[in-house]
């Protein structure tokens, strides 16, 4: 769709360049797709960002040598995707950072051919912030923090959990570009779950969970795409409660009345109604609390074993 608006099209990655009226562009499939900017409104500018030369994906070590993953805003979803076949990944063995295995069932969320693979990036999904993307899930679900470059030659770090504030909205400041995002190696190396679910066959989420084992008795759940932001929990069993302030005891119970609280209200739209996302988010997360933690959760015996929605995830050999 052409966008009407735009009088000038420059190839930029300066925020020092911004001015009224400008958007950032990267892979443009929302933008064209719509017309508009719906973040901000019809531009008058596209700064192109898709030549600044930004490595799509970056390993760093510590002094143990332990590998984390820095992911570009340009990288696009099929950069990431093939990030989940190396043998490799960071100079480590694949099946040592099971956290990897989500990228593939994330990136089946998109719904989309591989032409928008072939376009669309980390960092323009994420600064969209629409309730259903799956960059946003996976990221929130790393604990991955962005890097954010400011007009004024400053830099910034914010959870991405944290930048994104609602449906198309987010916490960028004026003329904020978003460098890159950080995945810590402790979430890569932890065992994940995945559970999604969409009205129709291979839909738009409606919701969408990733939990994550933080410990033998507890887990940090991400909840999306039901949802107006992301919502993150940590849940854990009875008896490591007390070394855990704050946290949502790892009972069915207790964590949807935890999730209802923190979500507030449920989102709305043509891809579910708020009270189906609402039990729909209620059931996937009971599923994923049996599967990481086996005998500590209680109240899930009905979710053991259970694999509810459409997409799976694909474990990495051991």
């Amino acid at each position: 769709m052409d966008v009407t608006s735009v009088d000038e099209v420059l190839l930029c990655a300066d925020p020092r360049e911004w001015r009224a009226g400008d958007s950032w562009l990267a892979g443009g499939t929302v933008i064209y797709s719509y017309g508009t900017d719906i973040t901000r409104g019809a531009p008058r500018r596209l700064l192109d960002i898709t030549g600044a030369g930004w490595p799509p994906l970056t390993w760093h070590h510590d002094a143990a040598g332990q590998p984390s993953l820095e992911i570009a805003a340009t990288c696009r979803v099929a950069d990431l995707r093939a990030l989940a076949d190396d043998p490799r990944p960071g100079g480590v063995h694949r099946a040592d950072l099971p956290g990897l295995d989500l990228i593939p069932p994330v990136c089946d969320s998109f719904v989309a051919s591989w032409k928008i693979w072939n376009v669309s990036t980390v960092g323009g999904n994420v600064a969209t912030a629409l309730p259903a993307g799956p960059l946003i899930s996976l990221l929130t679900a790393w604990d991955a923090t962005a890097l954010i470059l400011r007009p004024d030659g400053r830099r910034r770090r914010a959870a991405v959990a944290d930048l994104v504030a609602g449906p198309a909205k987010t916490r960028l400041g004026y003329g904020e570009l978003i460098r890159s995002f950080l995945v810590p190696g402790s979430s890569l190396r932890a065992q994940p779950a995945f559970r999604r679910i969409s009205l129709t066959e291979r839909g738009r989420s409606a919701a969408l969970l990733i939990g994550r084992r933080t410990s033998a008795g507890s887990l940090r759940l991400s909840v999306t795409a039901s949802v107006f932001r992301p919502v993150m929990l940590d849940l854990v069993a009875e008896a490591e409660l007390g070394a855990h302030p704050g946290a949502v005891r790892a009972d069915a119970a207790a964590w949807r009345v935890a999730v209802d609280r923190a979500a507030g209200r449920w989102y709305d739209d043509i891809h579910g109604d708020p009270a189906w996302r609402r039990l729909m988010t209620h059931r996937l997360g009971d599923e994923i609390l049996a599967e990481l933690l086996p005998g500590a959760a209680t109240g899930v015996d009905a979710a053991a074993g259970r694999i509810t929605g459409d997409l799976r995830i694909e474990r990495s050999a051991a």
